[in-house]
């Protein structure tokens, strides 16, 4: 597929809406994955680049706010049963454990793709002093 402008600023707005390439790309009406890469390459860090660059950023962002979104929506959290032993409203763990599976994976893909801003974030900290003594020098001879 040929290059176009429009194009290009279509799939880099689907991206930053929070859609992966590769799903963009199984459009009918959208070049295959390795096109995109290759344009890219072909842009050698110009304005194609940084723009891609950009829409990720905001990739990431978007299902960063995706993660509240989930983890509100209690639509199915319960289920209504009808049987001979399951009469009344259920507990629906399957809805709540997948739930679960989405915001991981979400907050992980953040985590990666800005992790200066999503990343885990260590805190290490040293209080107190190093305080050295005496230093000793010896000569070992291996044992023959």
């Amino acid at each position: 597929m040929k290059f176009k402008k429009s194009l290009f600023d279509d799939i880099c707005e689907s991206i930053a809406n929070g859609e992966s390439l590769r799903s963009i790309c199984l459009r009918d009406d959208m070049p295959d994955q390795r096109t995109v890469h290759r344009w890219l390459v072909k842009d050698d860090g110009g304005a194609l680049c940084q723009q891609y660059a950009h829409a990720r950023e905001v990739q990431a962002d978007t299902i960063f706010d995706e993660i509240l979104d989930i983890a509100d929506d209690a639509a199915n959290d319960w289920m209504e049963r009808a049987g001979e032993n399951s009469e009344g409203w259920q507990l629906n763990g399957e809805h709540i454990q997948r739930s679960r599976v989405r915001i991981d994976a979400r907050k992980w893909m953040a985590g990666k793709m800005r992790p200066k801003k999503y990343g885990e974030k260590l805190d290490v900290e040293h209080s107190g002093e190093l305080k050295v003594t005496q230093i000793e020098r010896r000569i070992v001879t291996p044992d023959n």
